[in-house]
C-alpha cells in the first residue's frame, strides 16, 4: 500500500480535534497545523439525482496552510501530489500549495484535480496550476467553462481536451463526464471507459475517489487502461455508498 498524507491547517478548537480523531480511526496519515482560524466546514446538500451542491465557509484555517519545514521535507520525497483551485483562493495556502509543488523531485506526479466551486477561481490561479501540474483531471461542466474563459468555447470537447493537454505539456488530460464515462488523453492516445451502471446513493467522494485509484494505479505500474479501468469501478462503487469515505470490498482493494 502506498504511504499517503492529508496536508491542510485545522483550528485550535473542538471541530478540529474531532477531525483528528476522524482520521485516526480511518488509519488515515496527516499533517494538519494548528492555526488560529476556525476548522472549515461546508454544507452539502443533494438533490434528487444525489448531485452535491456546496455551501463553502470563507476565511478557515485550509485557507493559511502554512509552508513549513515538515510540508517541505513531505515534498522533497513525494511521488505524486494531488491539489486544487479551491485550496488556492486565499494567497498563504496558494502559496503553500506553489512552494510544495515546487520542491517535488522531477519525476513526481502533480495531478491538479481542478474543482472548479462557487466564485473561487481565476484565469491566474488556473494557469499557474495548468503550468505546474502534468496530469489534469477535469469535467465536462468544467471543460466548457475553461473554454469560455480562456478564448477556444468553439470547438468540441475531443478537441478541447487534445489543445490544452499540448498547450501546457501535460503527460495525462483525465476528462470525467458523468453517466457518458469518462475519457485519459495522452500524448497521441485516449483511452475511454463507459460509467458502468449502479443505484446511486450520493455522488459525494467519487471524484476523489477516481483520481485516488488511478494514480495509485499508475504508481503500481499499471497501464494507463488498466488505471482508467480501475479508477472507473472504484469510484461507480463509492456512489453506492453514502459518504465520501466507504470502505472498498476485497475485489476492488485487489
Amino acid at each position: 500500500m502506498d504511504n499517503t498524507i492529508a496536508v491542510s491547517a485545522l483550528g485550535e478548537d473542538k471541530l478540529g480535534d474531532e477531525t483528528i480523531e476522524a482520521l485516526k480511526e480511518h488509519g488515515l496519515n496527516d499533517l494538519l497545523p494548528r492555526v488560529p482560524y476556525p476548522t472549515g466546514t461546508v454544507q452539502v446538500q443533494l438533490d434528487e439525482q444525489g448531485i452535491p451542491t456546496y455551501d463553502i465557509k470563507e476565511n478557515v484555517a485550509w485557507d493559511n496552510i502554512p509552508f513549513d519545514d515538515d510540508i517541505a521535507e513531505i515534498a522533497r520525497n513525494c511521488r505524486a501530489v494531488c491539489f486544487g483551485s479551491l485550496a488556492q483562493r486565499n494567497v498563504v495556502s496558494r502559496e503553500t500549495i506553489q512552494k510544495f509543488l515546487d520542491a517535488t523531485p522531477a519525476d513526481c506526479l502533480k495531478i491538479f484535480d481542478i474543482n472548479l466551486r462557487q466564485q473561487f477561481y481565476t484565469q491566474e490561479i488556473l494557469r499557474e496550476s495548468f503550468q505546474r501540474c502534468n496530469i489534469l483531471k477535469i469535467n465536462d461542466e468544467e471543460l466548457v467553462l475553461i473554454g469560455r474563459m480562456f478564448g477556444y468555447p468553439g470547438l468540441d470537447i475531443e478537441n478541447k481536451c487534445w489543445l490544452i493537454l499540448g498547450k501546457y505539456n501535460l503527460d495525462m488530460l483525465v476528462l470525467t463526464c458523468g453517466t457518458n464515462g469518462s475519457y485519459v488523453f495522452t500524448p497521441g492516445h485516449v483511452s475511454f471507459q463507459e460509467t458502468p451502471k449502479v443505484k446511486v446513493a450520493d455522488t459525494v467522494g467519487a471524484g476523489d475517489s477516481f483520481t485516488g485509484s488511478f494514480v495509485g494505479s499508475i504508481l503500481n505500474g499499471k497501464s494507463v487502461p488498466e488505471a482508467h479501468h480501475i479508477a472507473v469501478q472504484v469510484s461507480a462503487y463509492v456512489c453506492t455508498q453514502n459518504g465520501a469515505m466507504p470502505t472498498l470490498p476485497a475485489e476492488l482493494l485487489k
